[in-house]
């Protein structure tokens, strides 16, 4: 009798667990289903229905004009440009700043020097530092390179703030890896660089993925840099989001916006949809850990 009481108790609980679990999900997903029922109605259908009605049929219209046509500004070119704008930045941005973390947090975990506590405690702060504070010493280093408004000068720009956060990851994952295993490799000859290549990065794919993702979202989704150091062709995405919903026309658009909203945050939801498990994976690894 007891243990029928204590199985009825806990698949009660369980469905009291998942029923929660499902409205949690529901609840949040609920932005998401109306930006993307919005987006595929015509426009009269949106003003005459309700807002998380289905669509009575289907057109992906506001999806080619918030593509190629839709205004950003006085230019009616759609969010295309901007874009591949973001593609050139986040591709090489990502890349650099990843493989200086992991030389950084190599060196700081396994080739200490005197001071190396200093020179990381120096690199933290930089993760804490508001990116407010360095517009307009940046934009005076743009400037005296010459890299001011272009998308080479917003690489620039991740590249140097993203490090000081690869460092960390990168560091606190090196220091899990036994220093015997690296005093072994120079006994047997191996130098700085052939360890790193043939023994370290060999055993840091999770941080190399909880690294790609974090850094990929930050540099895509950024907007603060994007308008401050870019104009013109250069800008990213975000910016050109932003130009588009604020662009005053005779009539608003609303699958328009929704459109350009879906098509500026699809890269980095099919980031998360497609690695989310090894950015899961890396962090109990050992990406926190310290």
């Amino acid at each position: 009798m007891a243990n029928a009481e204590r199985t009825s108790s806990e698949r009660f609980w369980r469905f009291a667990l998942y029923g929660a679990l499902l409205f949690a999900a529901a609840y949040y997903l609920l932005p998401l289903y109306v930006m993307v029922t919005t987006s595929v109605k015509g426009i009269e259908e949106i003003r005459a229905g309700n807002l998380i009605a289905m669509p009575t049929a289907i057109t992906f219209d506001a999806w080619s004009k918030a593509w190629s046509s839709a205004c950003t500004g006085v230019s009616c070119n759609g969010l295309s440009g901007y874009f591949w704008n973001s593609v050139r930045m986040v591709i090489p941005a990502v890349a650099i700043s990843t493989m200086l973390g992991a030389i950084n947090g190599y060196i700081l975990s396994k080739w200490r020097f005197p001071g190396s506590n200093l020179v990381f405690a120096m690199i933290l702060f930089g993760v804490f530092m508001p990116f407010q504070v360095l517009l307009l010493p940046m934009a005076q280093t743009l400037g005296w390179l010459g890299l001011a408004n272009t998308t080479t000068g917003l690489v620039f720009v991740h590249v140097v703030c993203g490090t000081a956060s690869t460092t960390l990851f990168f560091r606190n994952y090196y220091v899990g890896i036994p220093d015997e295993l690296i005093k072994a490799a120079r006994l047997d000859g191996a130098g700085f660089w052939r360890i790193f290549w043939r023994i370290i990065l060999p055993m840091s794919t999770p941080i190399i993925m909880v690294t790609l993702i974090w850094q990929f979202t930050q540099i895509w989704n950024d907007f603060l840099f994007g308008v401050v150091f870019a104009s013109g062709d250069a800008q990213p995405i975000t910016v050109g989001l932003n130009n588009l919903a604020n662009t005053s026309t005779s009539v608003k658009e609303y699958n328009v916006d929704m459109a350009a909203a879906l098509i500026a945050a699809l890269p980095t939801i099919l980031v998360y949809v497609f690695a989310g498990k090894y950015f899961v994976r890396g962090l109990t690894a050992g990406a926190v850990k310290g």
